[in-house]
């Protein structure tokens, strides 16, 4: 991330969104550090959470251009020592999400076509896992498309949070909606709510 450290968008975002600290524990031993963007108004913000061994400010492409377009952005930072070897424990075992736990919940599962660090078999068997995901595919972006492929992802991204655009889990300010999309988004919300059984 070296060259991108020293990039005007970088330094921009540097310049413009703070790292806050806020603790989350009574007695101040445990302090979450991120980077919040966006109106404060929305009470439903799109949350990134860093790579492994990554820090928040990866996404600040995303924080950037999807703030820019009405929507509140939420990047936790790295965390400490212990936390950061729970995780990689964590990353290392054979575990994964059960399935049924997230059946109503929209998943949108996003996919590059070139060398990543995920094997064939585990992007297959995630596939599997999730039959009902939405898919967006990237030709190229490796381990690190939301920096490489920054327009793309934030399009899926925007893509994905369609669905929510006029629902109390909106993460863009309502005036930024347009009253067609809202008409469109409300219909959609009524046929599938006639679907069910």
């Amino acid at each position: 991330m070296g060259e991108i450290k020293v990039s005007p968008d970088y330094n921009w975002f540097r310049s413009t969104v703070p790292l806050k600290k806020i603790i989350v524990d009574d007695d101040d031993s445990k302090v979450w550090s991120l980077y919040d963007a966006g109106p404060r108004s929305i009470r439903c913000p799109l949350i990134f959470l860093p790579p492994v061994s990554g820090t928040a400010d990866v996404f600040f492409r995303q924080i950037l251009a999807l703030t820019g377009w009405g929507y509140r952005v939420i990047a936790l930072e790295s965390l400490g020592q212990s936390e950061l070897a729970s995780r990689l424990t964590l990353n290392c075992q054979n575990s994964y999400v059960e399935p049924h736990k997230i059946r109503d919940i929209p998943v949108t599962i996003m996919d590059v076509f070139d060398q990543s660090a995920l094997s064939t078999e585990a992007k297959e068997e995630m596939y599997k896992l999730y039959p009902n995901a939405r898919r967006a595919h990237l030709k190229t972006g490796g381990n690190f498309p939301y920096l490489c492929r920054s327009a793309e992802v934030n399009l899926y991204v925007q893509i994905h949070l369609l669905q929510f655009h006029g629902t109390k889990y909106a993460a863009i300010d309502p005036s930024m909606v347009s009253a067609e999309e809202l008409e469109v988004q409300k219909g959609s919300l009524n046929i599938s709510g006639q679907e069910e059984p």
